[in-house]
């Protein structure tokens, strides 16, 4: 019986076969990409906010602390979002006819909220708590970014579970002591820039990590990675 197909044809096959194998791993490295983009995650997105606020302009140009806006951050799951009289302890005293202002002067007068827009979303089903790393030594720009040179707030991060568990799994890499956490010019330790807790020198963030740990009773990795620790 003569051959039906031509011997090119098992070349042609092979080539099909690992072409396949190619596209769909190109297609499977794309969706990947996609899913870390600004395009899903919305790291580096300035969202459209009722009053344009400048945390530049009140953390680094003012020296605002933190915790004068964000109330609860210490005490809550959640940070706080300032009520209007907050602006307004210093707004009814300065740029009191400022036009930009106008939404926070009515918003005053008439008792209803300003509509902000959250900049940190995280999904319904993940539970977060500010309360807990503020406690544990971890500072807010070591998620919230440099939020002291932002003119409009953005999210700094992807916010997604793999950069959380890249933190979770090493949580030394991360710490401060607790009286830096709102310093947003802090800078971890080094030979040339030692950090002191307890009288003891530290020179290198390993060591002072490993050391914050313990004092700050953060839970062993096994127990931080579990995850019930934050789907529940």
């Amino acid at each position: 019986m003569s051959q039906i197909f031509h011997r090119s044809t098992n070349t042609m096959s092979r080539a099909t076969i690992f072409g396949a194998v190619f596209v769909v791993a190109a297609l499977g490295w794309m969706a990947m990409e996609i899913q870390r983009s600004p395009y899903v995650t919305y790291a580096g997105v300035r969202k459209p906010q009722p009053v344009p606020f400048s945390h530049q302009h009140h953390v680094s140009g003012l020296g605002i602390d933190c915790r004068y806006c964000h109330t609860s951050v210490e005490t809550s799951s959640f940070a706080g979002i300032p009520p209007t009289k907050t602006c307004m302890n210093c707004h009814s005293q300065i740029w009191t006819n400022a036009q930009l202002l106008e939404p926070v002067r009515a918003s005053y007068r008439s008792g209803e909220s300003l509509q902000w827009t959250r900049v940190n979303q995280l999904p319904d089903f993940v539970f977060f708590n500010h309360s807990i790393h503020i406690n544990k030594g971890v500072g807010c720009n070591t998620c919230h970014g440099p939020v002291d040179q932002m003119p409009l707030m953005y999210q700094q991060e992807s916010l997604q579970m793999e950069w959380c568990l890249d933190c979770h799994r090493a949580p030394a890499k991360n710490l401060r002591p607790r009286d830096q956490v709102f310093n947003m010019r802090y800078q971890q330790p080094t030979s040339t820039n030692p950090v002191i807790v307890d009288g003891q020198t530290f020179m290198d963030q390993m060591s002072l990590g490993s050391a914050l740990v313990k004092k700050y009773g953060v839970r062993s990795v096994g127990d931080i990675t579990s995850c019930n620790t934050c789907h529940r």
